[in-house]
C-alpha cells in the first residue's frame, strides 16, 4: 500500500488511499476483517509495506487494525516504486510460514475458506479487458499454467485481483530475492509474477481461488460504486449501520446507509447508499450513493456520486462532488 494514490486525489493529499472509509471503516481494515474471517485461524501478524511519508499517525492507526484482531502490526517501508516484487521484499522479513499477500486497494465478498495445504492460490475474476491487469491460464485440471502480465494480446480473462496464498513464505521470499539479485525486470519493473512463474516451473502448484465479487477502489467513482455494494452486503447480513447517538429532526434515513457516532441531521433525506462519518452534520440536503467522511457540514446540498472528505463545509446546489479534506465550497 505504498502508492501514492494519484487516482484517488484530492482524496490522498492528506490520508493515504488505504485508510478512506467505505462503509464506515478503512479500505484497508475491511480487507483484513474479510481475510480474518476466512482464513480458519488466527492471523499471527499483519505486515504493511507502505509509503515513507505516511506519517507516525497513519502507522498509529495501522498497528491498532491489526491489534484488534489479535495480530501484530509491522511496518515496512517501499522508497521506491520498482514493482510488486520489490514491494513484497520489503517486508521479507515476515515472509515465513503461510502468507497471504494483498493488495490495498482490492476489497471482495466471499464465501471461501483458506485450503492452507495447497501449494499456492491465485484469487481470480473473470473481466471483459484483461490487458490492464496480471491474467493466468488454467489447465483441465484447474491448476496454473501460465501466468500473463499485462497482455496485450487476449491470452485468458481470468484476471488476477491482487490477493495470493502462500504455504511456504521463505520459498517466496528466496524467489523473489533472486529477482533482485539478478535483476530481472518485466516492463521495468520487478513483478511477482515473474516469481510466481519460476516457482511453477520448480513444480509449486497454483490453483485459481474465486471470489463472489470483486470490488475496486482506484478512484473515485469506483470507490462510490464499492461503498454502496458493501453497504449492502452488511444490509443483507443484517448488520447495524446507524449509531444509537444519531440525531435526527423532520428527516429520513433510506437504508441501507451507514451513520456514524455523532451526526446530526435535519430536514434531510439521507440515503440510500450513503456513508456519513462521525461528528457531520446534514442540513436541508439530499444524500446518496455518496461517502462524506468526518466532521463535515452540508448545507442545502443535493448531492450524488460523489466523496467529500473530513472537516468540509458544503452550502449549495445539486452536483457530483469530489471535494478533499478541509475544503469550503458555498
Amino acid at each position: 500500500m505504498a502508492g501514492m494514490g494519484k487516482r484517488m486525489r484530492p482524496h490522498t493529499l492528506t490520508v493515504p488511499k488505504p485508510l478512506i472509509p467505505v462503509a464506515g471503516k478503512p479500505i484497508v481494515q475491511k480487507i483484513i476483517e474479510d481475510l480474518a474471517k476466512v482464513c480458519g485461524t488466527q492471523i499471527e501478524e499483519v505486515a504493511y509495506i507502505i509509503g515513507p511519508t505516511f506519517g507516525d499517525e497513519v502507522e498509529k492507526q495501522l498497528v491498532e487494525v491489526a491489534g484488534k484482531l489479535g495480530a501484530k502490526g509491522s511496518i515496512y517501508y517501499q522508497h521506491e516504486p520498482l514493482g510488486t516484487a520489490h514491494a513484497i521484499m520489503c517486508a521479507k522479513e515476515s515472509l515465513e510460514g503461510n502468507v497471504l499477500v494483498v493488495f490495498a486497494d482490492t476489497l471482495f465478498k466471499a464465501d471461501f475458506t483458506l485450503d492452507r495445504e495447497q501449494d499456492g492460490i491465485i484469487w481470480v475474476q473473470k473481466v471483459e479487458d484483461p490487458r490492464p491487469f496480471g491474467v493466468v491460464k488454467v489447465d483441465s485440471n484447474n491448476v496454473i499454467t501460465d501466468f500473463v502480465e499485462k497482455p496485450e494480446h487476449f491470452v485468458s480473462d481470468l484476471a488476477i485481483i491482487g490477493i495470493y496464498y502462500f504455504k511456504d513464505g521463505a520459498y517466496l521470499r528466496n524467489e523473489l530475492q533472486y529477482l533482485l539479485d539478478n535483476d530481472i525486470k518485466e516492463k521495468g519493473e520487478y513483478q511477482l509474477t515473474n516469481g510466481l512463474e519460476n516457482m511453477k516451473t520448480k513444480g509449486t502448484k497454483f490453483v485459481p481461488g474465486q471470489v463472489t465479487e470483486w470490488l475496486d477502489c482506484g478512484n473515485k467513482n469506483a470507490t462510490v460504486y464499492t461503498n454502496s455494494r458493501i453497504l449492502q452486503f452488511m444490509h443483507d447480513g443484517g448488520e447495524k449501520l446507524v449509531d444509537d447517538s444519531v440525531k435526527t429532526e423532520n428527516s429520513v434515513i433510506i437504508q441501507p446507509s451507514y451513520i456514524g457516532k455523532n451526526v446530526t441531521i435535519r430536514n434531510s433525506v439521507v440515503g440510500p447508499y450513503a456513508s456519513i462519518g462521525d461528528n457531520c452534520t446534514i442540513d436541508k440536503s439530499l444524500i446518496s450513493n455518496s461517502i462524506v467522511q468526518k466532521s463535515t457540514k452540508l448545507v442545502n446540498a443535493n448531492i450524488d456520486n460523489s466523496m467529500i472528505g473530513s472537516n468540509c463545509e458544503y452550502k449549495g446546489s445539486s452536483r457530483d462532488l469530489s471535494m478533499g479534506d478541509f475544503s469550503t465550497e458555498q
